[in-house]
């Protein structure tokens, strides 16, 4: 009954901080629901009693949002971090619309195509050993996942020289 509602709440606070950031205007407010949405995940993998995922979901993704304060503050502009210009138009509000919908819609054809999630794993109640998820994570066969995360790894590492770079001031000649 205690997990229970322990889900609930913090299943609750995943959806509200996550609905407040996408549609709040200031990115600093933003990164803080950000976070406030990785802490309910880290709380929800500690519930499931995966408490090195937990760990791992609050130190790696609550320093990344931290990042993201840094990045937030050298990389927008004064006027934006206060608020004070002008909101997101209808049209490209209907156009980030359409293209979630379209993600969805992709996301859910690819799941069902795959049978990722069948209605026999539902009855059977079928868990998968936590080894199985490490060795599916850090394995290099065929569908094992060590080489995306490399790759993940690369691409972060470049954004973040990117960032510094855009974010360097030039010198006045």
């Amino acid at each position: 009954m205690a997990n229970t509602f322990m889900f609930i709440v913090l299943a609750a606070v995943i959806v509200v901080s996550a609905v407040l950031c996408v549609t709040t205007t200031r990115i600093m407010r933003a990164a803080t629901f950000l976070l406030f949405v990785l802490f309910g995940v880290g709380g929800i993998y500690f519930l499931l009693d995966y408490t090195f995922l937990g760990a791992a979901q609050i130190s790696v993704y609550a320093g990344g949002v931290t990042m993201l304060y840094v990045f937030a503050i050298q990389l927008v502009s004064k006027r934006n971090l206060q608020g004070l210009e002008e909101r997101v138009k209808g049209s490209k509000m209907l156009t980030g619309a359409l293209a979630a919908v379209a993600g969805l819609v992709v996301v859910a054809l690819v799941l069902l195509k795959t049978g990722f999630f069948t209605l026999d794993m539902a009855a059977n109640d079928v868990e998968v050993p936590m080894q199985d998820i490490g060795n599916a994570l850090v394995g290099s066969e065929k569908y094992q996942y060590v080489l995306a995360f490399e790759f993940i790894s690369v691409f972060l590492l470049a954004c973040i020289i990117g960032g510094l770079v855009v974010s360097r001031k030039e010198e006045d000649k």
